[in-house]
């Protein structure tokens, strides 16, 4: 059995993919996950990227009975120094007997060359336990199985500006515009899982302020 970390953004495709890491037969049966791995912009205290608190990070982790595993990043942050502070993580992990790191990736072929390359070396086994699912269908496969998730982040160019703070719904994956793909891969949106069965359980939050910063629109989420 090899203990793995598990790149965590908080999203519904990490949270999906911690999900089948402990319960499809084929990684069950090989992996076990001992840690979230997650970036965090250290000037506001928020996750990378997807934009929403810290302290919500906390309650996922604990809802998930995981230890996080948290890698500040300097804002702006070079992608050389988040190479620098990545590398100083993986160093970390062998040393504490972790042998990979899963990423919930769907189909991007350049990040995953990406990924696999970092690694190459690092006596860590890149895992993509989701990769190459349809995501129209692991989008409703999700939902069925009682994901819940907010959305925290959208890009305006590809998705109108008030579908952040909404819910990840059937009706959301509806209203998207045409060529959005469902699970946001290509950056359209991110969100944050607030419920499923990843979680022991369900994590309240609610809709604060809208905010748009850098050329994308933010709904920041508070815990109830």
């Amino acid at each position: 059995m090899k203990k793995i970390l598990l790149s965590w953004s908080g999203g519904k495709d990490s949270a999906w993919s911690l999900h089948v890491l402990r319960n499809l037969d084929s990684f069950r049966d090989n992996y076990e996950v001992g840690g979230l791995l997650t970036t965090l912009n250290e000037q506001f205290g928020r996750v990378a990227i997807h934009g929403f608190r810290e302290e919500l990070l906390e309650l996922q982790a604990s809802a998930a009975d995981l230890p996080l595993w948290k890698v500040p990043l300097p804002f702006p942050c070079s992608n050389q120094e988040y190479e620098v502070r990545m590398a100083a993580v993986c160093g970390r992990a062998v040393r504490d007997g972790f042998a990979g790191i899963a990423f919930g990736d769907l189909f991007l072929e350049d990040i995953r060359a990406y990924r696999e390359e970092k690694l190459a070396g690092t006596g860590l086994e890149p895992v993509f336990p989701i990769w190459g699912i349809p995501t129209d269908a692991l989008a409703r496969e999700m939902l069925t199985a009682g994901v819940k998730a907010r959305v925290t982040c959208v890009d305006p160019r590809k998705v109108p500006a008030d579908f952040a703070g909404r819910e990840w719904d059937a009706e959301f994956l509806r209203q998207l515009p045409a060529g959005v793909d469902l699970c946001g891969e290509n950056g359209e949106f991110h969100t944050f899982t607030y419920s499923g069965p990843m979680f022991r359980h369900e994590i309240e939050v609610r809709v604060g302020e809208l905010v748009e910063r850098d050329g994308f629109c933010y709904a920041d989420l508070l815990s109830e």
